[in-house]
């Protein structure tokens, strides 16, 4: 059984500032700097052209009362036209810019979020936990995409017309450009207020999305050992939890908001009243013209459109703001490098290494207790060792650490000669390989799969692999043999088929060392029995070390460890500990009678 991962409180990925975001962003506009100023470009001249008719209907009124020839209409009116005609033409270019210019920003975002992940330690992968990963690469991707779609192009547009319009204020006189101004307090006042609040509550949320995630995974992954101790009352109350928890909190962003709509409409109301008495004093004292004086509140009136898009989009702005702040996180984060220093480690043959474990101690992050306590343990060159006990003894911990992900607080890990506390990741990668329960068959062409533990391998080759872990029967029924599409989309495959693609794998990446925790553990008992062969077939003549599943693969195993809060209690023969009857022997009392 598989113990539920639930992350240490404060281990998540970690958050960027909004002008380390800011700065990314800048960055890559830089790199595209042609379709930048293009769009800008753009979107000015869209919303100048926008603002022109106004002004021009300044001209007409004037016109009118001072008595001017008709013809002025018809003039006036034509440019109305071209300007409007050209605007739309404007507006919507600068949307298509927008547009290309956001989906190459998501592009990089996206690639540079998976590559960070990808290139992430194992170890701190599981420190925080699959739901934050998941949550980012999944969610706040999902969330940044919707924004730069509408409510980016939206805001920024909008943006500028506010600004084009408020400088046609000025333009139809200064008096009136400054009572129009007026509202500007109100609306900085009501921003003040707003962004500095909403900004962290943003983040949250998003972050309870990320632990409901979790508690989900964990749930699932987790689905045999809730079961086996009755947790589901439990875990169905954790989710529900975490589930109300976001619910509550999209109820405040939307109370929030809310209020922030009502400020901004107070803003609107103050400016709209200063430019009509501005404008009735100015008239009376004949310090402005008719057409000056009607076209101010109308102009005015123009920056409510704009303003009321930004305000009703500024929820999924924000939200988008707090995605790409988790997104640019995750770039900051430590991420293993890919060449290994140590020339004897990169080109390690694939004959078998001794496994020798020193008074090894770890403690997870932000917990009190040790998982490991001094466990020492050796395997001998080609040998292999089962660990068994029961669910939080520490085995699935413990054969990560042989694997190299993570690094113990004490003691040491020696796979041969070297010691995995000063190689990198992919250097342990290169001495041992970890198969877990959790495999992924990627979509696309079987040989593209396989091909991912070893890619100059031949077709031949990955026959062979298939055909030793016990795959060959089903390959010769696919109608198009390697090249036959698997994964999503393609040919459906059970656990089994799933199970021997992954020790197919491990016989092609020849590593000297194997760590399998629990690897066969989905199989159905009908595929167990095969799945226990093929993984002694892939493990031949290689140093492996089991976390036991069932104790029927424990009893292949050379020797066997038992495991109790972190400690190793016995250690022998399947034989000698079933002699001794102790947690051993009771184990395989227990297991026998159940089977």
């Amino acid at each position: 059984m598989t113990a539920i991962e639930t992350p240490v409180a404060g281990t998540t990925l970690r958050t960027a500032t909004g002008r380390e975001a800011t700065r990314w962003v800048a960055e890559h506009c830089r790199r595209a700097r042609w379709l930048t100023a293009a769009t800008v470009l753009t979107t000015v001249a869209g919303a100048a052209l926008q603002v022109l008719p106004v002004l021009l209907l300044s001209r007409v009124v004037d016109g009118v009362a001072g008595g001017e020839s008709r013809s002025i209409l018809l003039t006036v009116g034509v440019l109305m036209v071209g300007a409007a005609l050209l605007g739309a033409a404007a507006s919507a270019a600068s949307t298509y810019l927008i547009g290309r210019l956001g989906a190459e920003l998501l592009a990089r975002l996206r690639e540079e979020a998976v590559r960070a992940v990808l290139g992430m330690p194992s170890a701190r992968v599981e420190q925080v936990g699959r739901g934050d990963v998941l949550s980012r690469v999944g969610d706040d991707v999902a969330v940044l995409s919707k924004g730069i779609r509408t409510a980016i192009p939206t805001v920024f547009s909008a943006g500028v017309l506010v600004a084009i319009a408020t400088i046609g204020m000025f333009g139809l006189d200064w008096r009136l450009g400054l009572a129009g101004a007026g509202a500007l307090p109100a609306y900085a006042l009501a921003l003040r207020w707003y962004l500095p609040r909403s900004a962290p509550l943003y983040r949250e949320q998003r972050v309870a999305q990320a632990d409901r995630a979790q508690a989900l995974i964990s749930g699932l992954n987790g689905i045999d050992t809730v079961r086996a101790y009755r947790m589901e009352d439990s875990v169905r109350e954790k989710v529900t939890s975490e589930s109300w928890r976001v619910r509550n909190l999209g109820v405040e962003v939307f109370r929030f908001f809310g209020r922030f709509v009502g400020r901004e409409n107070r803003a609107e109301f103050i400016g709209l009243v200063l430019i009509l008495v501005v404008g009735y004093a100015l008239l009376e004292a004949d310090a402005a013209t008719l057409g000056e004086v009607s076209a101010a509140p109308l102009m005015f009136h123009r920056l409510f459109t704009p303003l009321g898009a930004i305000m009703f989009t500024f929820d999924e702005a924000q939200k988008s703001g707090a995605s790409l702040t988790r997104l640019v996180g995750v770039f900051s984060e430590p991420s293993e490098k890919r060449l290994v220093g140590d020339g004897s480690v990169a080109a390690a043959d694939d004959a078998p290494h001794p496994v020798t474990v020193r008074d090894l101690t770890f403690t997870y992050p932000g917990a009190e207790d040790p998982v490991l306590r001094g466990v020492s343990l050796s395997i001998p060159a080609g040998g292999s060792l089962a660990l068994v006990g029961a669910t939080g003894a520490g085995k699935s911990t413990l054969a990560a650490l042989v694997a190299g992900i993570g690094r113990p607080q004490a003691g040491s890990v020696r796979i041969g000669t070297h010691d995995l506390a000063g190689t990198d990741e992919a250097g342990a990668r290169a001495l041992v390989s970890i198969l877990t329960q959790e495999t992924h068959v990627f979509s696309g062409p079987l040989a593209d799969d396989l091909r991912l533990a070893a890619p100059d391998a031949s077709d031949d080759e990955l026959r062979d692999a298939l055909r030793t872990v016990g795959a060959g029967g089903w390959l010769d029924l696919f109608p198009d043999g390697l090249d036959t599409t698997v994964g999503e989309g393609g040919e459906r495959l059970d656990v089994t088929k799933v199970a021997q693609i992954a020790l197919a794998r491990l016989v092609l990446s020849r590593s000297p060392v194997v760590v399998l925790d629990e690897s066969t553990a989905e199989a159905g008992s009908e595929g167990a029995a095969e799945l226990e062969r093929a993984v002694l077939a892939a493990c031949s003549g290689r140093t492996t070390l089991f976390v036991a599943h069932r104790l029927t693969q424990a009893m292949a195993a050379d020797r066997i460890a038992v495991l109790d809060a972190g400690r190793v209690v016995e250690e022998g023969t399947h034989s000698e500990l079933v002699e001794l009857g102790g947690q051993y022997a009771r184990l395989w009392r227990a297991w026998r009678e159940g089977s």
